[in-house]
């Protein structure tokens, strides 16, 4: 029988149904490899898959799969071994591979699983996310909103713009149906409805009790706070709408304290009140009160608190500058009235003293031409104390006369060489009259370190020297009156409310100390500060008897300051006496030793042709009388035209040309400046001012307009003596010497 290598098949042939399983084997193979080349597209464009070999694996599964089912497709007919060995052992790595596959999901599953998990997890941060940048992009759009309200609020400092602004861009930005702001009365018992967002005013005006439960509720937190619909605050919105009544919201406003911020209806701030706003979302709707928002209200309310109180501040200071201008413009009012009386003043000042000159200077000068005649030695001493009680009481009227400049410190010392133990002998012969009327003792005690000759102002030293030795004399009944003058050294005992003052000698200055002490009443210690007060005196009865008026020592207390020193009164107590002692500073002269050749004044000035103008006949006659008792040839004129008219003269030529600096028509400076347009200067006389005015003003103004010298009335015939020999031996010491 022949061998045949066919396998028959197991079951009876079906034509159809073979077809279906046939074609459908066929498109089994077809899908199970067309899904590996999907796979194979998939691992290829995937770059980050974390199991790649799986598959790998599961692709060879299916390409086995697939194999299987297209061997098959040789099995519905007639078929060789080879085909049944070749679809047998594609079988069995089919089986080997999804077994294998089966495995190792085994381990896979869970990883994926976690993968999974972490998937769900990044959603859920992802939506987190979106939900914090939803909250940043609101905080942020509230921020610009606050800010954009700020710059409203504060683009205006007064009060009910702040307030008006604030409700309206409220109202705007959180879209509310109203809003409204509550102000504390001036008691701070009541709120008061001041401004309403819809401006409404058919309810009148309102108050509420500020204890009311629902505003103690919101002034204890400084959060906004939900309340009720219901509460009192909530009178200005309009109750329509049959739905839900939407909710309100209140919130405190600080009235920051001030130090004066009653202005207006502001209450009293000691209290520190709050103000109240309330805001009302619009009714019928199911909107909410959102965090963010009632942050936006906090911070707004902060805001309209720091405007309000600049707003407060700039009123007040707006306040306090048209107080200021009331009180610039009565200041200037006074000031002007002040300034006119200082004119009236002076101007009357200015008349008293050329009038009280005129007197002046006739005593002085008959008194010093009445000096130079025989008389008996107790005549020449009265003569003497009359010329020295002279000068000084002209010293004293020109005290009087410029107490205005005495007051505001512009009085200026008249500086000059002069002998300084004269003065202090000079003080003990005009006080011996009255010391011998009072049967008191008088000792002047001179140290001997002394310099001969100083530099300052004589008259006023001997003032102040006189002055404090003739309140020892008047308030001294019996004992000894002692005056000891040396120069001030360090170890000298101080005032001891004054021990910062600690004078130092130098080479070109020394400090001189005057003590003069009585055994007279005596001062309380408590009174003393007062004695240096003007027009005021001690309280003892003693004191007030002897009709003082606490002004010389006033005036010695400036003299003193003016010379760079200091005075102080001790007294241990009523009737024990009293030591007054002062220091002031004096200037050394460069050379002493050619100061008493400097001093042998010249005593003949025979020939000497001198012109006098002063308007003035008094004056005329006496200082025509000193200059021809000097041997002078004397030419007299009434007025300052006269005086050009006779200077212009041909062969009329005058070595000295005296001066009165006032005058009517034409005074001095005008001659002055018409002598000095007429004449060269070696041409021209030597021009003399004469006046009456000791301000430094005077005496500059003669000087810059070319003067020689400046006499100061009234003149004795000493002083005329001086300064005739200081003109014709020196000449015009204009640009060197600035004093007469």
């Amino acid at each position: 029988m022949e061998s045949c290598n066919c396998v028959e098949p197991a079951w009876p042939p079906d034509d159809l149904l073979m077809r279906y399983q046939y074609i459908a084997d066929f498109f089994i193979a077809l899908a199970y490899f067309s899904i590996p080349l999907e796979l194979i597209y998939f691992v290829k464009k995937s770059s980050i898959f974390p199991y790649r070999w799986v598959l790998v694996q599961f692709g060879v599964f299916i390409v086995l799969c697939g194999s299987t089912h297209l061997i098959n497709l040789w099995t519905y007919s007639a078929h060789s071994l080879a085909v049944a060995v070749v679809l047998t052992v594609a079988k069995i790595f089919t089986a080997v591979v999804s077994c294998a596959t089966a495995l190792m999901l085994v381990h896979i599953i869970p990883d994926l699983l976690s993968v999974k998990t972490r998937e769900l997890f990044l959603k859920k941060k992802t939506a987190e996310l979106d939900r914090e940048m939803g909250l940043i992009r609101t905080q942020e759009e509230t921020g610009r909103h606050v800010r954009m309200l700020t710059l409203e609020i504060r683009s205006t400092l007064d009060k009910d713009t702040i307030l008006t602004t604030t409700l309206v861009e409220l109202g705007k930005t959180l879209a509310l149906e109203e809003c409204n702001l509550w102000m504390p009365t001036w008691n701070g018992q009541e709120l008061q409805l001041s401004h309403t967002l819809r401006q409404r005013t058919d309810f009148g005006p309102v108050t509420v009790p500020i204890h009311h439960t629902t505003i103690k509720q919101v002034f204890s937190s400084n959060r906004a706070v939900v309340i009720s619909h219901n509460s009192p605050v909530c009178i200005s919105r309009q109750r329509q709408g049959e739905f839900t009544i939407g909710d309100v919201v209140a919130v405190r406003v600080p009235l920051l304290h001030l130090t004066n911020f009653h202005l207006g209806d502001w209450p009293d701030t000691n209290k520190r009140p709050f103000a109240l706003m309330v805001l009302m979302l619009p009714a019928d709707s199911a909107r909410r009160w959102h965090v963010y928002e009632l942050e936006l209200v906090e911070v707004v309310a902060d805001q309209v608190a720091v405007a309000l109180s600049h707003a407060a501040i700039l009123e007040e200071s707006m306040q306090a500058r048209e107080l200021l201008m009331q009180q610039n413009v009565q200041l200037d009012m006074a000031r002007r009235e002040a300034e006119m009386a200082i004119c009236a003043r002076n101007d009357f000042l200015a008349v008293m003293n050329h009038e009280m000159q005129a007197p002046m200077h006739a005593i002085i000068a008959l008194s010093s031409l009445l000096q130079e005649t025989e008389l008996t030695p107790e005549q020449r001493s009265m003569v003497d104390i009359v010329l020295k009680s002279s000068d000084l009481l002209d010293t004293l009227i020109n005290d009087v006369l410029d107490i205005s400049r005495l007051e505001d410190g512009s009085l200026e010392l008249d500086t000059n060489t002069f002998k300084l133990p004269q003065i202090f002998i000079d003080v003990r012969n005009l006080v011996k009259p009255i010391i011998s009327l009072k049967k008191l003792q008088v000792s002047l005690t001179l140290a001997p370190e002394l310099p001969a000759f100083v530099v300052g102002d004589d008259k006023r030293l001997m003032q102040i020297a006189l002055n404090v030795v003739g309140n020892a004399i008047k308030f001294t009944k019996e004992g000894i009156i002692s005056i000891k003058v040396c120069l001030e050294r360090l170890e000298y005992p101080m005032d001891p409310l004054m021990l910062e003052f600690r004078p130092v000698q130098g080479e070109q200055h020394c400090y001189i100390r005057v003590q003069v002490q009585d055994t007279g009443v005596g001062v309380n210690p408590h009174d003393i500060p007062k004695l240096f007060c003007k027009f005021l005196q001690s309280n003892s009865t003693t004191t007030r008897n002897n009709h003082g008026t606490g002004l010389g020592l006033a005036i010695c207390k400036r003299f003193v300051n003016l010379m760079g020193g200091h005075i102080w009164v001790e007294s241990a107590g009523l009737g024990k006496g009293t030591l007054v002692t002062f220091v002031v500073k004096l200037g050394l002269p460069e050379h002493p030793n050619e100061l008493d050749r400097q001093m042998a004044m010249r005593t003949d000035f025979t020939g000497v042709r001198v012109l006098v103008t002063d308007d003035n006949g008094v004056n005329r006659m006496v200082t025509r009388g000193l200059l021809m008792r000097l041997g002078c040839e004397v030419t007299v004129v009434s007025s300052g035209r006269e005086c050009l008219q006779v200077i212009s003269q041909p062969g009329q030529s005058f070595k000295v040309l005296l001066l009165d600096v006032c005058m009517p028509d034409m005074d001095g400076y005008e001659v002055t400046i018409r002598i000095q347009e007429k004449f060269a200067r070696h041409e021209r006389p030597l021009l003399v001012a004469l006046t009456a005015n000791t301000d430094m003003a005077t005496r500059e103004r003669c000087l810059s307009l070319g003067m020689d010298r400046v006499i100061l009335k009234p003149i004795s015939l000493e002083k005329m003596r001086m300064v005739l020999t200081e003109l014709l031996e020196f000449g015009s010491r204009n640009e060197n010497q600035r004093r007469p």
